[in-house]
C-alpha cells in the first residue's frame, strides 16, 4: 500500500496567531524542541589573521572543540568541531566581548545546485565582432573563470581546450571531475562551465576564457560551509580573474561566512557572480552567497520562448501553460475536451484517448505521468503545481505528446469545474522574451535593504554540456553563466578595469525588464510606491523621450537594473558606481537621506551629465547636482539626496529608476528607500505536499527574521493531545525553509491539527492547518 498525503486548511484558510491570542478556541501546547548533543561544526571569523598556532591557542580553554581548517584568504577564520553547547560557550564569550578577535561564529549551512539563443539575446554575438586592444576578437582569450560547484567534466569535447585545472575541496585532490557514482552522479558544474567557455558543437559566452574547475558540491550536489569556503580561499590564491558559484541556500541575511568571502574575493581584484536562488516569487527570497554586496548577484529571465496558452470554453482569460523540458511539441491543431487525470497512475486514465489529462503534480516523475498519458492516448498533458506559484518541471527523457505544468490554484479550479461540467480548449501559442522566471528569487536583503538582485539573465531553457552530452536545465544557476562569461568579455575588452567598474557596466547599461499586460506583480512586503521609467531609444537630453508608465515594470528588488547586454557594456563611455542606491530606512534622527556616486567619463570627448527630475510625489523631495561637464578620463563624485516628510509620505516602499543622461546616453540607477519595515510575521507560507519522486514528499515554510526554535507540531485533532514532532530546528536562519521526507518517517495514517511555530525573543508566531495521511 501507498501513502497519499492532502492538506488542508483549517477552516479554509491558514490561520496565524501568536501565543497569548489564540486562533482557535483551544491553546496548542506542545513539550519544548529538546536541543542536540551531537557534534556540530560552525565557522569561526576572526578581527584579525592569526596562524593555526594562534587559533590553536584561543581555543585551548574550550577541550571539546576540535579545529578542523584554516582559511586566510576568502575570510579571516577557521572552522571547529564540538558539542553545541561548547560552541555555545566560546559563542557567549564572543557576545560578552571577553574575546574580542573574535568576531562572530556562524553554524554551518548546507549549499546545493541551483538548478545558442541566450547568448544572442544578451549581446554575446555583437560582442563577439569586437575587438580588443590586442586586436583580438571579444571570446575571454587570456580571461580565467573559476566554477565553484559539483566539478567539470574535463574530457567533454567543448570543454577539454579550455580546461585549466583545478581542485577537488570535497575529496581534497587536485580532480575536480564530477561525481560519476550511480545514483548520485552530478551534471550541474558541467552545465555552468560550458554556459561560461563551451567551445564545439555549442559556444558559450566566452568560448576562449579558460576554466578552473573547484568542486565544492559532492555526490547528489551538496556540500558545506565549509568546502565553498575553501573553494574560494582556493581560487583567490589562484588569482583567477572570475569566479561563478552557481550555488546557494535560501538564508537572506548580508553577513553569512560566503557572502562576506565573495565580499573579500572582490577586493582582492576577483569579479564574484553568484547566482539569487530559486526560491521566488515571493520577497525577501534572495539567498546567500547572492546577499554579498560587493558580488554580482543574477536573477533569471527568459530567452525567447514560445508558449502554450489554453482557450477554455467559458473561461474569460486563456490558461498560460509553462512547458517542460523535454517536452513534446505543442502544436494541437484542433479543439479538445480536457479531464482529469489524478495523480497520472495507468488506472486513473482510462477515458483519455485523444483528450487533454489534467494531472495533480506528485508521486510519479513527470516522465511516468507523459508516459501513462501516451499509452493511453491522451493529446497533452498538464500538471497542476501542489504548492503554492508556478514551476518549470525537467522530463528524465523527451516526450511524445506536450506536457507543462500551471499552478496550483489553476488546477483546482479545472477541476472543480470538471466535477459539474465538461470543458474543451483549443492551443494558441504566444512568443515571449525578457520575462522574469516566476523561481527566480526576489530582494531586498533582509537588514541592509541592498537591492538584490543586481542584475538578470536568461535562465529558462538553457541548453548547454553535461557528462555525455548536453541537456537543457533553467534556474538562476543557468543565469549567473551569461554573467560571468560577460564579465570575461569585457575582462578582455578592458583589462584594467576593476570588479567595481565591470559591474557597473553590466548595470549601467541592462534593460529593464517590463511585464505582460495582467501579469501579477509578485507579494510585496508593505504598501509601495514607485516612480516612472524614463527611457531615451534615441539620446540627447530633449530628443525622443519616451514616458513609460510605472505599472508594467518589476520591481528593482526584484530585477535589480534589468536585463543584462554585454555589447552595450563593452562600449559604455560613462560609468556611475554603485549601479544602484539603497537610501536605507527612514530614521527619526533624520530625513534627508544622502547617497555618493562617483560618475567616470572614460570616453575620449567630454561629455555632459544631467539627470532628469524624478515624477513628483506626496512627501517626497529630490536634490540633485546641476549639471556638470567631465574632460576625458575625469572622474566625479557627487550627492543624490532624498528628503522625506513622514507625515505626508504614506508609502511603506519606494522604489524606482533615476535617470541620467550622459552625453547621448542614458544611465538608469535603480534606488530603494524604506520609510517602515514591514511587520511580518516570524513565521508565513507554510505549504505541505507530495514529491515529485515516487514516496517522498515535501513543504517548505518561510522565517523572514530567522527564530530561536522551529518545529511543526502535530495533534489530535479532536483532543487536542500532543502526538509528535514532524521536525524540529534551532537557531534557524532568516530565509525559507524547505525539507523533503521519505514515506516512513512520516507519522502513522490519520488525520493531524498541525501547528507550525517559530519561536524568538520571547515570542512564538504560529500557522494552524490540518494535515490528513491515508493509505490507500
Amino acid at each position: 500500500m501507498k501513502l497519499v498525503l492532502a492538506l488542508l486548511l483549517a477552516f479554509g484558510t491558514v490561520n496565524i496567531g501568536t501565543t497569548g491570542i489564540p486562533a482557535i478556541q483551544k491553546i496548542l501546547i506542545h513539550p519544548p524542541i529538546q536541543k542536540s548533543t551531537k557534534d556540530t561544526v560552525s565557522i569561526v571569523m576572526l578581527d584579525h589573521p592569526k596562524t593555526k598556532q594562534e587559533i590553536k591557542q584561543l581555543l585551548a580553554p574550550y577541550k571539546d572543540i576540535k579545529l578542523r581548517r584554516v582559511y586566510h584568504k576568502a575570510i579571516n577564520g577557521f572552522s571547529i568541531q564540538g558539542p553545541p553547547s561548547a560552541i555555545a560557550r566560546l559563542e557567549a564569550q564572543t557576545r560578552n566581548r571577553q574575546q574580542t578577535q573574535i568576531q562572530h561564529v556562524s553554524p554551518v549551512t548546507e549549499y546545493r545546485v541551483e538548478t545558442e539563443e541566450s547568448v544572442k539575446i544578451i549581446g554575446g554575438e555583437e560582442a563577439r565582432g569586437f575587438f580588443s586592444k590586442k586586436n583580438e576578437r571579444l571570446t575571454g582569450r587570456g580571461v580565467t573563470v573559476g566554477v565553484i560547484d559539483t566539478g567539470v567534466d574535463y574530457t567533454h569535447p567543448d570543454l577539454a581546450r579550455n580546461y585549466a585545472g583545478g581542485h577537488d575541496l570535497v575529496d581534497n585532490d587536485q580532480d575536480p571531475m564530477e561525481t560519476l557514482t550511480q545514483g548520485r552522479a552530478t551534471i550541474h558544474g558541467t552545465h555552468v562551465a560550458g554556459i561560461i567557455a563551451a567551445n564545439g558543437k555549442i559556444k558559450g559566452v566566452a568560448p576562449e576564457a579558460k576554466i578552473v574547475a573547484y568542486r565544492a558540491l559532492g555526490p547528489g550536489g551538496g556540500g558545506t560551509t565549509e568546502q565553498v569556503l575553501a573553494a574560494i580561499d582556493q581560487a583567490i590564491r589562484d588569482k583567477v580573474d572570475i569566479m561563478n558559484l552557481s550555488l546557494g541556500n535560501s538564508i537572506n541575511g548580508p553577513d553569512l561566512p560566503i557572502s562576506q568571502a565573495l565580499d573579500r574575493a572582490v577586493e582582492n581584484g576577483i569579479v564574484a557572480v553568484a547566482a539569487s536562488g530559486n526560491s521566488g516569487p515571493n520577497v525577501w527570497t534572495v539567498g546567500s552567497p547572492g546577499t554579498s554586496a560587493k558580488a554580482i548577484s543574477v536573477g533569471a529571465s527568459t530567452p525567447t520562448m514560445e508558449i502554450p496558452q489554453l482557450l477554455i470554453e467559458g473561461m474569460q482569460n486563456p490558461l498560460r501553460v509553462q512547458p517542460m523540458e523535454g517536452s513534446g511539441n505543442w502544436a494541437l491543431d484542433r479543439t479538445l475536451p480536457i479531464v482529469d487525470g489524478g495523480i497520472g497512475q495507468p488506472s486513473e486514465l482510462k477515458n483519455v484517448q485523444g483528450k487533454i489529462v489534467l494531472m495533480k503534480r506528485g508521486e510519479l516523475t513527470f516522465s511516468e505521468k507523459a508516459k501513462n498519458a501516451l499509452e493511453a492516448g491522451a493529446k497533452a498533458v498538464v500538471v497542476a503545481n501542489n504548492l503554492k506559484g508556478t514551476f518549470i518541471g525537467n522530463l528524465d527523457a523527451p516526450a511524445a505528446i506536450p506536457i507543462g505544468s500551471i499552478t496550483k490554484s489553476e488546477g483546482e479550479f479545472l477541476r472543480k469545474k470538471l466535477k459539474n461540467t465538461s470543458l474543451t480548449a483549443r492551443l494558441k501559442v504566444n512568443e515571449e522574451i525578457d520575462r522574469l522566471a516566476d523561481f527566480s528569487s526576489r530582494g531586498p536583503v533582509t537588514d541592509t535593504w541592498d537591492i538584490k538582485p543586481d542584475l538578470v539573465a536568461p535562465g529558462v531553457a538553457i541548453n548547454s554540456t553535461i557528462p555525455g552530452g548536453y541537456l537543457s536545465l533553467q534556474g538562476t544557476s543557468m543565469a549567473a553563466p551569461h554573467v560571468a562569461g560577460a564579465c570575461a568579455l569585457i575582462k578582455q575588452a578592458h583589462p584594467e578595469w576593476t570588479p567595481e567598474q565591470i559591474k557597473a557596466a553590466l548595470m549601467n547599461t541592462a534593460k529593464p525588464l517590463a511585464k505582460e499586460p495582467g501579469q501579477p506583480s509578485a507579494t510585496s512586503p508593505a504598501e509601495t510606491t514607485r516612480k516612472p521609467i524614463k527611457i531615451d531609444p534615441i539620446g540627447g537630453i530633449n530628443k525622443g523621450k519616451t514616458q513609460l508608465t510605472p505599472g508594467p515594470y518589476y520591481r528593482t528588488y526584484e530585477q535589480g537594473a534589468g536585463r543584462i547586454q554585454v555589447d552595450d557594456a563593452i562600449q559604455t563611455e560613462s560609468l556611475v558606481m554603485p549601479g544602484s542606491i539603497r537610501f536605507g530606512k527612514f530614521s527619526s534622527l533624520k530625513n534627508v537621506h544622502k547617497a555618493q556616486l562617483k560618475i567616470e567619463n572614460i570616453s575620449d570627448s567630454p561629455k555632459r551629465y544631467t539627470f532628469d527630475i524624478p515624477q513628483h510625489i506626496d512627501g517626497l523631495e529630490w536634490r540633485f547636482p546641476l549639471a556638470f561637464t567631465l574632460e576625458p578620463k575625469e572622474t566625479k563624485e557627487i550627492t543624490v539626496e532624498l528628503a522625506v516628510d513622514p507625515q505626508i509620505f504614506k508609502g511603506k516602499i519606494h522604489d524606482g529608476f533615476l535617470t541620467l543622461h550622459a552625453g547621448s546616453q542614458s544611465i538608469h540607477i535603480p534606488f530603494l528607500y524604506v520609510l517602515e519595515e514591514p511587520g511580518y510575521p516570524r513565521i508565513m507560507g507554510f505549504d505541505f505536499a507530495e514529491g515529485d519522486e515516487p514516496g517522498t514528499y515535501q513543504y517548505e515554510v518561510y522565517v523572514p527574521g530567522g527564530a530561536e526554535e522551529f518545529g511543526i507540531a502535530l495533534f489530535n485533532p479532536d483532543s487536542y493531545r500532543f502526538v509528535g514532532f514532524l521536525d524540529t530546528s534551532t537557531d534557524v536562519k532568516k530565509g525559507l525553509i524547505r525539507k523533503a521526507f521519505k514515506a516512513e518517517d512520516l507519522p502513522y495514517e490519520g488525520t493531524y491539527r498541525a501547528k507550525v511555530f517559530a519561536r524568538k525573543a520571547g515570542k512564538e508566531d504560529f500557522i494552524e492547518t490540518m494535515i490528513s495521511i491515508y493509505k490507500n
